[in-house]
C-alpha cells in the first residue's frame, strides 16, 4: 500500500488536468498514489488521464455531478494511503511538497493535517509575484478559526482515518473546507508550514471566482454560528452579519460607523469572556486576535466616524490584552490624525 494518496477532483479540465498531474509525478517523495475523481465530465478530461501510463494513476468517476466535496469524500473514501494529500485540478505542488509533509506528519502524531503556504500563478502558469501565508502552529491556527479557514485545502494533507471520520458535508456547495477544518480542530490539532508547497491559478474557469458568492456567505455563517453554539453565547442576525464584516472591511468597502464600532467593542468583549470559561480557544492568541480585529475596527473607523469618537472608545476598551505595540500604534495614527 502506497503511504500517501494524492486525491484530484476533476470536472471539465482538459486544458490544465496534465499540468496537475504532471506536478504530483514530479515530486521527490514516490511513495504514493494519484486517485483523480471525476466528476461526470463533458470534455476530454478523462481521456487526457488515460493517456497516462503510471500505474500510480486512477481514475474514478462519480455517477452524476455531484459537486466539489462529494468527488472529494469520493477520493477520500478511495485512499490506500495512511496520509491523504488534496489538490485542485487546476493548480500545481511544488516538487517538494509530499516529502515535507510527510515528514511532519510523522514527527508530529498528535496532529490531524498540515498546510502550506501558497502562491498564485496565472492561465498560463506564470508567476504572479502574490503569495498567500497562513497561522503556523496549532494554537495560532485555532484561536483564527472562529474568523477563517486557517488551511488552504489544495495544500493539505491530512490522516487518512480522520479525514474518513470528518468528511466534507456535501450541503456547502462552497467553502466546505472551513466547516471541515473547524470540525477537526475542535478535537485535533492543526499546522501549515512555512514553505510555498502549492501554486494556485487564477483564470476565468474556476469554481470560486468571488469571496462574494452568497453561497460562501451562507456557509461561513453557519460555521460562525456553529462555532458560536460551541462556545455557549448567544446572538442574533446581526451579530452574524456584522462579524461576518470584521474580516472583509476592505475587500467590502466598507467603513465602520459609531454604532458598529460600539457593537465590535461589546462583541469582542462578549467573546473574550466567554471563552475564559469555556476554553474554546487557546486564551493569550484568541485574545491577540480579538485585539487585532479590535484595532482593524478602529482604524477603519477613523474615515468614516473621525479620530475623536475612535479615540474615545479605544480609551475605554478593556476587552482585550493587545499584543504589545498594537496600542501605541492605534494611538500615534490618531494623534496624527487630529
Amino acid at each position: 500500500m502506497p503511504k500517501v494518496t494524492v486525491v484530484i477532483p476533476m470536472f471539465n479540465r482538459e486544458m490544465l488536468i496534465a499540468d496537475a498531474i504532471d506536478s504530483v509525478l514530479a515530486q521527490t517523495y514516490s511513495d504514493f498514489e494519484l486517485v483523480i475523481v471525476d466528476d461526470a465530465s463533458t470534455d476530454n478530461s478523462c481521456e487526457r488521464v488515460r493517456a497516462y501510463t503510471d500505474t500510480r494513476i486512477r481514475l474514478v468517476h462519480n455517477g452524476v455531478n455531484s459537486g466539489l466535496s462529494a468527488s472529494r469524500n469520493h477520493g477520500i473514501t478511495e485512499a490506500r494511503g495512511d496520509y491523504t494529500a488534496f489538490l485542485d485540478s487546476d493548480d500545481r505542488a511544488t516538487h517538494d511538497r509530499l516529502a515535507k509533509q510527510v515528514t511532519f506528519l510523522d514527527a508530529h502524531p498528535d496532529h490531524a493535517a498540515v498546510g502550506a503556504w501558497m502562491r498564485w500563478i496565472d492561465e498560463a502558469g506564470n508567476n504572479t509575484g502574490e503569495t498567500k501565508r497562513k497561522a503556523g502552529n496549532w494554537r495560532q491556527i485555532k484561536a483564527e478559526m472562529l474568523f477563517r479557514s486557517p488551511i488552504e485545502v489544495s495544500a493539505a494533507m491530512g490522516r487518512t482515518d480522520i479525514l474518513r471520520a470528518y468528511p466534507h458535508r456535501e450541503e456547502f456547495i462552497r467553502g466546505s473546507d472551513y466547516d471541515l477544518w473547524s470540525r477537526i480542530a475542535a478535537d485535533y490539532k492543526l499546522a501549515t508550514l512555512p514553505h510555498i508547497l502549492l501554486e494556485r491559478r487564477k483564470h476565468t474557469g474556476q469554481s470560486t471566482i468571488s469571496k462574494a458568492d452568497p453561497e460562501i456567505k451562507r456557509g461561513r455563517l453557519q460555521v460562525f454560528a456553529e462555532q458560536l453554539d460551541a462556545m455557549g453565547i448567544d446572538y442574533s442576525d446581526t451579530d452574524l452579519e456584522n462579524h461576518y464584516l470584521l474580516r472583509r472591511m476592505h475587500k467590502a468597502g466598507f467603513r465602520p460607523d459609531r454604532a458598529y464600532i460600539n457593537w465590535s467593542r461589546h462583541w469582542l468583549s462578549r467573546l473574550r469572556q466567554t471563552n475564559r470559561q469555556c476554553n474554546r480557544y487557546p486564551e493569550s492568541e484568541f485574545s491577540g486576535v480579538l485585539a487585532l480585529f479590535w484595532l482593524k475596527t478602529c482604524l477603519h473607523g477613523l474615515i468614516g466616524t473621525g479620530p475623536s469618537a475612535v479615540a474615545k472608545l479605544f480609551s475605554s476598551v478593556t476587552i482585550v490584552a493587545a499584543p504589545r505595540g498594537l496600542a501605541a500604534e492605534l494611538r500615534t495614527r490618531l494623534r496624527l490624525t487630529r
